[in-house]
Parts: structure tokens; C-alpha cells; sequence
């Protein structure tokens, strides 16, 4: 697979932009990476993102998601190691 032209980065970048905003609004917590279902009011979106970019795309984004998450928790003070208490 070539790299994606700028058209084609705007269209996989709106995509994740779209599916990263339903699942901050009806599943803030969700990671992609845990390997858990999608929403189902979210799946369309998801569709659309894993059909925009590449795979390799994709997997960075959801990975970079989950991260930023734990970031935003541990700026919070959480803790890991109580969670497998």
C-alpha cells in the first residue's frame, strides 16, 4: 500500500475524529484496545475509520486514545497499582 495522499489523510483523520467523538459521548471509558465491543451507536463510525485509514493507522490512533486517557487519569492522581487490589 502506497502512503495516503493528503486528501486521502483528511478523510481517515475526519473518520477518527468522528468515531472519537461518539465514544467520548456515550462511552468515554471505552478502550479500543482492550479488545472490548464497540458502542453499538458507535460502530458505524468505527467502520468508517477502520475503512479510511490503514491498519497500521489505526492501530497507532487507537493505541495514542488509550494513552491519552491513562495520561488524563494519572494527571488526576490515579493510581494503577489500587486497581488490582
Amino acid at each position: 500500500m502506497s502512503f495516503p495522499d493528503k486528501e486521502q489523510r483528511k478523510h481517515c483523520w475526519d473518520a477518527r475524529d468522528q468515531y472519537w467523538q461518539c465514544l467520548d459521548k456515550n462511552a468515554p471509558e471505552h478502550q479500543s484496545t482492550s479488545g472490548s465491543d464497540e458502542p453499538k451507536v458507535c460502530l458505524q463510525f468505527r467502520n468508517l475509520f477502520l475503512k479510511e485509514c490503514p491498519g497500521q493507522w489505526v492501530k497507532h490512533f487507537d493505541r495514542k486514545r488509550t494513552y491519552e486517557q491513562f495520561k488524563e487519569k494519572m494527571a488526576k492522581g490515579y493510581d494503577p497499582a489500587e486497581d488490582t487490589k
